[in-house]
């Protein structure tokens, strides 16, 4: 368990130096913000934006903020720009981020004869179609605009024989810069995911073609492409290298030296052994070792050896100098933890790496809580997409009605996507159920900001042999 984490740690520091991010160009999120992701599948199925939700809400656990997703699967810009009015506004965000273009730029229409044409007026409609989202963007006052530029489509990975549509990349890049240029124009700031995101996959595949950020269809991210995401979008606010603490202690004179975003108290002890009080203000982002959502197979863990994530974002650092050589029991509450050498302990560790501490421990039930909070809300997003994919067409939208049931029932037969949510909307379209999975999500993130605030822990460090 010691050298879990630091094997992915190892491999980052050496293979993400030559990524190139963006410095911080939007500022972080506020207590009491609305957040509301709007996309397509890569939103609606995806993980970036509870990541980010939790390493705000174990970083920054007296600052409750709201994440809510707003994606649907299979939409273009259009279609979002439909749902605009009855799905986003609803919402009430103080912030809305925005990405849109993979389903813009086709797909088995780039095997087609003509699909050097349909290169340009895909485009070109997809910039036509965007213009009636601007509109409605630029009447909402009062809400921050964040545009996404969204994970790539990966054309050059071998992992996947399919879904390989030349010309795609090129033509999805063309809508990124539109949408940079466009966020630039009106103001409004962006983070890019589509250029750090390729520059990984084309490092990677230096070293194994079959390497994929998107390895199960060139297109959906698995989790370690949405931790990733999540990296990316933290680190453009500029929040890299905000530690969870940062403790110095020098065992000589028993004196703190440095206690950074924590506090250090009732310090004691020799030249080989040592007692305190320690409290951080924050809790260690708890890593993910386990696939989560359906059709993942990667484990949001396995990002650690693409991006220096740790080392920006996850530093519980105790440094312990003035220690007489020998190895060293750390214990905290009276719990054995790991042993270092003194050395280590100079040189300075991290306990963020370390699965099994008490403050850990209790990010981890954060994590589940909010894991448990991320279901829930995918079956609303699955009403979401029968509602404005199907029904909105055929003026139901938001009827709930036998007339709807009908619609549904019909088109599942022809439809893999309606049968595929077609028993979540004969649940979802009792509202009763709704509110109740509303007020599923509510309790849960009541209990996360419940539990999540740091505890004072007792640590001892003394020599073995």
């Amino acid at each position: 368990m010691k050298n879990f984490i630091k094997l992915f740690i190892t491999a980052s520091a050496i293979g993400c130096a030559s990524i190139n991010i963006q410095a911080q160009t939007i500022s972080p999120f506020h207590a009491g913000d609305r957040v509301v992701f709007l996309g397509n599948s890569i939103t609606d199925g995806g993980h970036y934006h509870s990541y980010i939700w939790l390493y705000y809400m174990t970083h920054f656990p007296n600052m409750r903020i709201t994440c809510i997703n707003a994606g649907i699967g299979g939409d273009n810009v259009k279609q979002m720009a439909d749902r605009f009015d009855d799905d986003i506004l609803p919402k009430k965000p103080t912030v809305l981020t925005v990405t849109w273009g993979m389903n813009d730029s086709g797909y088995f229409e780039w095997y087609k004869p003509d699909a050097a044409d349909y290169a340009v007026k895909s485009v070109q409609l997809a910039e036509q179609r965007y213009a009636v989202l601007d509109e409605k963007l630029k009447k909402i006052f009062g809400v921050r605009k964040i545009f996404i530029l969204g994970s790539p489509y990966d054309e050059t990975t071998t992992s996947n024989p399919n879904r390989l549509y030349h010309g795609k990349a090129a033509a999805f890049q063309q809508l990124i810069d539109f949408q940079q240029a466009t966020a630039q124009k009106n103001g409004w700031d962006f983070v890019d995911f589509d250029r750090p995101m390729s520059a990984i996959n084309l490092r990677e595949q230096a070293k194994n073609p079959a390497f994929s950020l998107t390895p199960n269809d060139r297109i959906h991210p698995d989790n370690d492409g949405h931790l990733v995401m999540a990296y990316l979008f933290l680190k453009t606010q500029g929040l890299a290298n905000k530690v969870v603490a940062d403790v110095a202690i020098n065992a000589l004179d028993r004196k703190v030296s440095k206690s950074v975003n924590s506090t250090v108290t009732n310090l004691t002890g020799s030249d080989d052994e040592l007692a305190f009080d320690y409290m951080a203000n924050s809790l260690p982002y708890p890593i993910d070792t386990i696939p989560r959502a359906w059709g993942n197979r990667k484990k949001q863990s396995e990002a650690l050896t693409l991006i220096p994530f740790m080392q920006e974002f996850n530093r519980e650092l105790l440094t312990v100098r003035g220690l007489k050589s020998g190895i060293y029991q750390l214990t905290i509450d009276n719990e054995p933890i790991i042993n270092y050498t003194a050395q280590e302990l100079a040189e300075g560790v991290n306990l963020a790496e370390q699965t099994n501490t008490p403050q850990y421990q209790q990010a981890i039930q954060i994590r589940e809580l909010n894991e448990e909070r991320w279901e829930i809300e995918r079956r609303l997003r699955n009403y979401g997409y029968v509602e404005f994919g199907l029904l909105k067409n055929k003026g139901l939208l938001f009827a709930d009605n036998r007339a709807a049931m009908d619609t549904v029932e019909k088109a599942s037969i022809k439809d893999i996507f309606i049968r595929g949510n077609k028993d979540n909307y004969m649940k979802a379209q009792y509202k009763t159920l709704r509110n109740a999975w509303q007020k599923e999500m509510d309790v849960l993130t009541d209990e996360i900001y419940a539990i999540n605030k740091p505890q004072k822990h007792h640590i001892q460090i003394k020599e073995i042999k």
